[in-house]
C-alpha cells in the first residue's frame, strides 16, 4: 500500500504543482484588485460545494468501477471519502497554515455551517459516480477546485499582507491538496475494496 501511495503522488505531483500555480496566480490578482474578505467568503462557499461534487464523483466512480454495484457501500464510500478529504484541504489544512504563519485567521467548517449545501453537493456527486463511472475528468476537477477553495480560505478568513507570502502559500497549497486528493480519488475507493490499482486509471 505504501508503495501504491508513493507512486499515485508521484504521478500526480505535476498537474498539482500547476494547480499551485494558478492559486498563486490568483492570490496575486486577489491583491491587485483588492478583493474584500467578503467577496473572498462568497467565492469559497461556491468553490467548497463543488470541490466536493467532483470529490465525491471521483471517489464513487473510482469504487464503481472496482467493486459491487451495492448501493449503500458506494454511498458509504463516496460521502466520507469526499466530505472528510474535502475539509481537510480546503478548512484544516489553510487554518493550520494561516496559524503557523502567525495570521489571524477564523475556523469555519463548512459541513456545520452549511451542512444542507455541503450534504447535497455529496450526494449529487455520489449519484452522478454511481450512473457515469468516469474517473480522470473528475479527478483533475477536484485537484484544481481543491486549490483554489483552499486559497480562498485563506483569503476569506484573514486579512494580511499577502504578497510577501506567496511562496509559502504555494506550499501550502500544494501540500493542502496533493496528499488528500489522491488519497481520496484514488487509493481509498481501491483500499476499500481490496483491490491492486491498475496500472491505467
Amino acid at each position: 500500500m505504501l508503495r501504491l501511495i508513493a507512486s499515485e503522488l508521484k504521478e500526480h505531483a505535476p498537474f498539482t504543482v500547476f494547480g499551485a500555480i494558478t492559486g498563486a496566480t490568483i492570490m496575486v490578482l486577489i491583491v491587485l484588485v483588492d478583493v474584500s474578505s467578503e467577496a473572498s467568503q462568497t467565492i469559497f462557499y461556491v468553490l467548497h460545494p463543488l470541490h466536493i461534487v467532483f470529490s465525491s464523483l471521483a471517489t464513487t466512480a473510482m469504487y464503481r468501477k472496482h467493486s459491487s454495484r451495492r448501493v449503500w457501500a458506494v454511498l458509504v464510500v463516496g460521502y466520507f471519502g469526499s466530505i472528510g478529504v474535502a475539509t481537510l484541504s480546503d478548512v484544516l489544512l489553510p487554518y493550520l497554515g494561516g496559524t503557523l504563519l502567525d495570521l489571524e485567521i477564523e475556523f469555519h467548517p463548512p459541513f456545520i455551517q452549511e451542512w444542507l449545501l455541503i450534504n447535497t453537493a455529496a450526494l449529487t456527486g455520489i449519484a452522478v459516480g454511481y450512473l457515469r463511472p468516469v474517473t480522470k475528468l473528475p479527478h483533475y476537477g477536484h485537484v484544481l477546485l481543491s486549490t483554489w477553495a483552499s486559497l480562498f480560505y485563506f483569503t476569506a478568513f484573514s486579512v494580511t499582507q499577502w504578497i510577501p507570502l506567496i511562496p509559502l502559500i504555494f506550499l501550502f497549497l500544494f501540500l493542502a491538496v496533493w496528499l488528500p486528493c489522491c488519497i481520496s480519488d484514488i487509493v481509498f475507493p481501491i483500499l476499500v475494496t481490496g483491490k491492486k490499482l491498475p496500472t491505467h486509471h
